[in-house]
């Protein structure tokens, strides 16, 4: 069950986005809510001079960091009680990914921005942070890109793996809750295998009282065809395994989790 949901946040224009997912995903839920910003130590601990002669830091910077911290809790303490929900927002200093990935373990879920503070000066198509917090966390996680916003059916990406079969238990909490519909989508190069799975997710669904529709491929890549599908249906976030059928070979997510989070306009959830 979701009962209590943690927003990560910096602050930033791409944490906004995180912020008001998180916050409308809490109000429909009735889950409790909290949030997490970090102050980090590379940025108000001074490096050791290593004997370069180098100036020292300017004096200062712990400070305005700390009061910035500050300023981002209280507006998404104020954005909360907008939306009539109480919730405060922890400030804390460390390694961000570190701190976050520490606090979220008492929450059910985890709403992060796909980008942060640095966004605009990074060459990648992920924050550091949130790749971090991705690969350290065994928390079910939303990861929300820019301008992306909570509405619309859900997307269930299946592949008949463990992680898809969590996702499936997710989508259908989720989707009785909020009642939103639900639209399966499969991918398989074998038509067969594709039948199968069909017929598995359908038993997983069991019945719901929301609509369910299907939706397959059998060309192209798996992650794009998931985000094509999630456009073609209006989703207001995908829902999917973090570990697909390779888990063994991959390093911080399943390979197409990791690909559909790098590139999907819509909020993903990544079921654990």
């Amino acid at each position: 069950m979701i009962e209590t949901i943690l927003v990560a946040t910096d602050g930033s224009e791409a944490a906004g986005a995180a912020e008001r997912f998180g916050i409308s995903l809490a109000r429909r839920l009735s889950a409790r809510l909290s949030g997490i910003t970090v102050v980090e130590d590379r940025y108000v601990r001074p490096s050791p001079d290593e004997g370069l002669g180098a100036p020292a830091a300017p004096d200062g910077i712990e400070a305005w960091r700390n009061a910035r911290a500050d300023a981002v809790a209280r507006r998404f303490s104020e954005r909360a009680r907008s939306e009539s929900l109480e919730a405060s927002c922890e400030t804390v200093q460390g390694i961000a990914d570190d701190r976050i990935v520490e606090r979220a373990q008492s929450s059910d879920l985890l709403v992060i921005g796909r980008d942060g503070e640095h966004a605009p000066y990074r060459t990648g198509l992920i924050g550091s942070t949130a790749q971090g917090v991705l690969r350290k966390t065994n928390v079910s996680s939303v990861v929300v890109p820019p301008g992306a916003e909570f509405s619309g059916p859900l997307l269930l990406a299946f592949d008949g793996s463990p992680g898809s079969r969590l996702a499936a238990k997710t989508a259908v909490e989720m989707a009785s809750r909020l009642n939103e519909s639900i639209v399966v989508f499969v991918d398989s190069k074998d038509k067969g295998r594709a039948v199968a799975r069909f017929d598995e997710v359908r038993r997983l669904l069991g019945s719901l009282s929301v609509p369910v529709r299907e939706a397959s491929s059998t060309l192209g890549r798996p992650d794009v065809k998931s985000v094509d599908a999630a456009r073609e249906a209006g989703a207001g976030l995908i829902v999917m395994g973090a570990f697909g059928r390779n888990r063994i070979t991959d390093y911080f997510l399943g390979s197409n989790a990791a690909a559909v989070v790098r590139t999907s306009p819509i909020a993903v959830l990544l079921a654990r």
